[in-house]
């Protein structure tokens, strides 16, 4: 079964689309495992509190899994880049850095949490406290456990503290205290938080009991950074009625801070000695604060400018990539469509060859049927004609031999006569079915094959055979001219019955001219189609040539034939 080239044209352009979906996937995989190791090399920088390396690496892993759009990476790289612009006093950079990630956190309410939960962290630091409110809510929400929930909720009982909201605070954090999934560190920070509350509330032995219990709790398991805001709280609670105390826990609070180069929790417990201490050590500690301020606030500025350069480097080494990328993929699509020209010339001249093949196969069916035909329509027209013309003769002349003497010479002479006519039109009938010697001896025959139908019943008057020059025609032409003439004659005996046909030649310097014409019955010009003749105008028209009829009834036929040489 040969099939249609159509076929194969798809079969080659699936193939190359196939080539296509590959390369992308290959690539897809690269550049996460890019991310990936990028990723990896942040999270050990953060781990060892290097904090502009571990930024700068988020961001490139953050960038490289832009490019396979994996929302999941891209959205922990960027809470993990806020995370370490808090820690380092960049609360305004981290609001930037959050509200990028909030697209990529839609589908995952642990990121959404968290994200919620540094918002409200950057409000509170900026003293901003409903808005700080209003995200710790948010993070509430979006959190997938319970445990999930403590910090922002702590969070916010904090800021209602704050806020001189005590009964609110207070409520939240024993609610807490009363969940079974809290932890010893997050149960000592809920009950310092809670006694604080109270304390400010006025119930100040409650507040006491419970912030001393804390502190102990926090020494006991060496939670050594813990332990300052415990410091700090229960020395504010003596700081208008021991003086003493006051300094005693204030100065834990600020040793501790300084052992562990907690710089937030020095500066408050300078602030607090400074602005309720009683003691000559008052402007020391003022000089000290306005020291590490400035120190702190130098190497913030810092990391803030480092860490908005990462972003701008990035952005910019991004947009020139980019735009090498863009021209890169317009030099590539430039080069995939002369390709892709070139692939599909190739398809189409393979398909076009097998479509030559396929029409060369049906047109020499059409021919080999056409020929089959032209075959059976060729034996029966000469067995017609064997019928119609020969056998009667050959019975006529073997009835004649039955019925007449052939002692007598007129009669042998008749015989013979009849015998001699039918030996011509078998001889005509042969030639008219064999090849047509187109050589030297072609005028020969043609006037022979004409001179056939010359009979006692039929004048057949031939001029200017001799007059040609036909070694000038061409073969094709010369075969045209004994086919439609041998079906004139044809055509004239079984129909015209004419006892005169005249067949003249004639040339110029351009055509060959050919005159027929019969004395014969005619008929009406609409019926020479029907009469056979349309074959004739064919083969006329074939060889470019002209062929003009010209009958009415009981008025002959004529025929005008002429034909470049």
């Amino acid at each position: 079964m040969l099939r249609s080239p159509i076929f194969y044209l798809l079969i080659f352009l699936s193939f190359l689309s196939c080539q296509e979906k590959k390369a992308a996937s290959v690539k897809s995989d690269k550049s996460r495992a890019y991310g990936d190791t990028l990723q990896q090399k942040a999270v050990d920088y953060f781990k060892k509190s290097n904090y502009n390396s571990a930024f700068y690496y988020f961001n490139k892993s953050k960038i490289a899994f832009e490019t396979n759009k994996d929302s999941a990476n891209i959205v922990f790289n960027l809470i993990q880049m806020a995370n370490i612009q808090q820690i380092n006093g960049d609360y305004y950079g981290s609001k930037e850095t959050l509200t990028e990630a909030l697209p990529y956190s839609k589908n995952d309410y642990n990121y959404t949490a968290a994200i919620n939960n540094l918002f409200g962290i950057a409000y509170k630091e900026l003293s901003l406290y409903s808005d700080a409110v209003f995200y710790y809510n948010e993070a509430i929400k979006n959190s997938a456990d319970e445990s999930a929930k403590l910090s922002p909720l702590n969070n916010i009982a904090v800021i209602y503290t704050q806020q001189k909201k005590y009964d609110q605070a207070i409520h939240i954090l024993e609610s807490l205290l009363r969940k079974k999934q809290i932890t010893d560190k997050s149960k000592n920070r809920f009950l310092d938080n809670l006694g604080f509350a109270y304390f400010k509330k006025g119930e100040k032995e409650k507040g006491l009991m419970l912030m001393s219990k804390s502190l102990n709790l926090r020494e006991q398991s060496s939670d050594s950074y813990g332990s300052i805001a415990s410091y700090l709280h229960i020395a504010e609670y003596y700081a208008k009625t021991d003086s003493q105390k006051f300094n005693q826990y204030a100065l834990h609070a600020y040793q501790t801070a300084t052992d562990l180069n907690s710089i937030d929790e020095r500066l408050d417990a300078l602030s607090l000695l400074i602005i309720k201490g009683q003691n000559f050590k008052t402007s020391e500690y003022a000089r000290k604060f306005v020291f590490l301020n400035d120190s702190i606030l130098k190497i913030r500025n810092n990391y803030k400018n480092k860490f908005a350069k990462i972003k701008y480097d990035s952005k910019k080494e991004k947009d020139e990539n980019q735009k090498l990328r863009l021209e890169k993929a317009e030099n590539l699509v430039a080069l995939k469509d002369a390709e892709n020209e070139r692939n599909i010339f190739i398809a189409s001249f393979v398909a076009f060859i097998l479509l030559l093949v396929y029409l060369k196969k049906q047109y020499d069916n059409r021919n080999r049927i056409k020929n089959i035909k032209i075959a059976y329509d060729t034996e029966t027209r000469i067995a017609k004609d064997i019928h119609d013309g020969i056998a009667n003769d050959v019975f006529h002349a073997i009835t004649y031999t039955q019925t007449q003497p052939l002692t007598n010479e007129n009669n042998k002479e008749n015989l013979l006569q009849k015998l001699d006519s039918i030996y011509s039109r078998v001889r005509g009938i042969s030639r008219e079915n064999n090849d047509i010697d187109t050589g030297s001896n072609f005028p020969k025959n043609l006037k022979e094959m004409l001179s056939t139908y010359n009979n006692s019943q039929t004048n057949v008057i031939i001029n200017g055979v001799e007059k040609i020059n036909w070694d000038s025609v061409e073969d094709l032409k010369k075969i045209a001219i004994q086919r439609v003439l041998h079906e004139l004659m044809v055509n004239m005996k079984k129909h015209s019955q004419a006892p005169v046909v005249s067949i003249k030649f004639n040339t110029n310097s351009n055509s060959l001219l050919i005159d027929y014409s019969d004395n014969g019955k005619g008929c009406e010009k609409s019926k020479i189609i029907k009469n056979g003749l349309q074959n004739m105008e064919n083969r006329i028209l074939a060889i470019k040539g002209t062929i003009t009829f010209e009958t009415e009834p009981d008025k002959g036929f004529k025929v005008k034939i002429t034909m470049p040489k």
